[in-house]
């Protein structure tokens, strides 16, 4: 058994709080965004003229401790070590010991885009040997064909990637809508991304699935244009992105953007309405996919 303690801290306590439970003898600690999920979620990204935000302004910062462990102490110690005044607000949750490999492999079964494409974690065998078939496992960066906003865009890519075309994946994470697109038949196929860590993951997904993909760093400028550009990012980054996203867009080219609410469409819409006309093109549990042509 396991303790695993969430603490509340802004921007400018977590990293500092973070490396004091660690010298307090946390096991692991991780930071993420408090306000994961809601309005308020704040993206991590960054391009020239907009820098990444460091941490989020509402961060949690997540703890793991022996069950042993004299938490009281451990967590007074790290406030101090960090310069707080005192403990902040955190919850504690008793973590059972288990086997993790198997419980995290056992939450990841084959996931059915479409009868024509299937997502399929290395430790399953293809269920429809016959359809295209993308080996991805969980990872670091965001893309195992699971989230809505995934499944909208590779939905899209099954029926708009033509043989040979060239494609953009603005925001690559894993890399699987560029994967998927040079499955589908794409010819030259290129992964941008701010996060070296998803730049890497592309790599290894790329070759894992025996496709070629030319990956770089967003710090690169593009100069390219592309007969397809998808972007399954943020609202917020989607709309400060705006020009750049569209000007990839060749003539006769077609832009698709997701990882937008419902809520958020018309704001994004507006943003990219001095460049190309979008629409909504389908919507899922909430989140929309936009498209447009030049």
């Amino acid at each position: 058994m396991w303790l695993q303690v969430a603490v509340q801290a802004d921007e400018s306590q977590a990293e500092a709080l973070s490396e004091a439970l660690m010298d307090a003898g946390a096991l692991s600690v991780s930071i993420d965004d408090a306000d994961a999920g809601t309005d308020a979620e704040v993206p991590q990204f960054g391009e020239p003229g907009h820098p990444a935000q460091p941490l989020w302004q509402h961060s949690r910062v997540i703890a793991l401790f022996d069950r042993d462990v004299e938490l009281a102490i451990a967590l007074a110690e790290a406030a101090a070590q960090a310069g707080l005044d005192a403990v902040p607000p955190f919850t504690v949750e008793e973590i059972a010991e288990q086997d993790w490999v198997r419980l995290t492999q056992s939450q990841f079964d084959p996931i059915e885009i479409d009868p024509r494409l299937w997502i399929v974690p290395s430790w399953h065998v293809a269920p429809d040997p016959a359809a295209i078939n993308i080996e991805m496992d969980p990872g670091l960066a965001f893309g195992t064909g699971s989230h809505p906003t995934t499944r909208l865009c590779l939905q899209w890519v099954l029926d708009n990637i033509a043989p040979g075309s060239s494609v953009l994946d603005y925001g690559c994470g894993s890399g699987i809508l560029a994967i998927a697109a040079a499955k589908v038949g794409a010819g030259k196929v290129v992964g941008i991304d701010i996060d070296e860590r998803a730049l890497e993951s592309t790599r290894e997904n790329a070759l894992r699935n025996q496709v070629e993909i030319e990956v770089v760093h967003s710090g690169t400028p593009v100069t390219a244009r592309y007969d397809r550009v998808i972007a399954n990012i943020l609202t917020n980054p989607l709309c400060v992105l705006a020009p750049a996203i569209a000007g990839c867009v060749a003539d006769g080219g077609k832009l698709v953007l997701s990882g937008v609410l419902e809520p958020q469409a018309e704001q994004v819409i507006a943003a990219y309405a001095p460049y190309i006309t979008l629409k909504v093109g389908a919507t899922y549990e909430g989140w929309v996919r936009l498209e447009g042509s030049r």
